[in-house]
């Protein structure tokens, strides 16, 4: 999720190719070149979610797979390529499926790309791009920083690899287990609006996603919206 806030560096960190003394990280400011609602002449709105290990080995959520399943409405993972290898016949499956759609999400969900490398951006996305291409037959266009967290330099090089980046206007916040269902329910009804990307968790980190989703999709479907593949609706 994108958090305004400083990173703090605890060391010497090596970035782009020099070394810096730097104590802090700015806040993320994103180019606009960063895709963060869906521009359509119709009301609508996407449907994603993240899924990511950071060293643990995570699942794929099926308490929330069953209810995307059930109402056959169109979604976008942006998964890891560690995630995807870990959970290769779940994700192939979910793959196959005409309404949803695997993007990239970095190989091991670093906490703060910036404070990368350029080599070590590209690497990251790189193989990520060869594992999900790898398990799912096809090869993402899309890609989402772990925790929003990019800058001019690593937007450009993820740009420059051929990928769009797309992350979201304002993060729904179900990795905290203290928004319970009833609160996430409100809180993506009362602020969505036409063209939204919605950002959930489905790598078990959505702690009550699964029971709030139903009351999202019928709520906001029966309020008119009609729901995108993300990849689809940005060509």
């Amino acid at each position: 999720m994108k958090w305004v806030m400083a990173v703090c560096l605890l060391s010497m960190t090596y970035l782009g190719g020099r070394t810096l003394a730097a104590s802090r990280l700015a806040p993320d400011e994103w180019p606009s070149t960063v895709v963060t609602q869906v521009a359509s002449s119709h009301k609508v709105v996407a449907l994603t979610f993240d899924a990511c290990e950071a060293g643990t080995r995570m699942p794929l959520d099926q308490s929330i797979i069953d209810v995307l399943l059930a109402r056959r409405i169109p979604f976008t993972v942006f998964m890891g390529g560690r995630f995807a290898r870990d959970n290769s016949a779940e994700v192939r499956a979910l793959a196959a499926l005409p309404f949803v759609s695997i993007q990239n999400h970095s190989w091991s969900h670093p906490k703060d790309m910036r404070a990368l490398t350029d080599e070590q951006v590209r690497v990251e996305v790189t193989r990520a791009q060869q594992m999900l291409t790898q398990v799912t037959g096809y090869t993402p266009t899309l890609f989402r920083f772990p925790g929003g967290h990019a800058d001019q330099r690593t937007v450009d090089l993820v740009r420059d690899m051929g990928l769009q980046v797309v992350h979201w206007r304002w993060p729904e916040g179900d990795p905290d287990p203290r928004m319970d269902a009833d609160a996430m329910v409100a809180r993506t009804l009362g602020r969505t609006r036409s063209g939204d990307i919605l950002v959930f968790h489905i790598n078990s980190r959505g702690w009550h996603t699964a029971e709030a989703l139903p009351q999202i999709i019928d709520g906001l479907s029966a309020r008119g919206f009609q729901w995108v593949l993300l990849d689809q609706a940005l060509r």
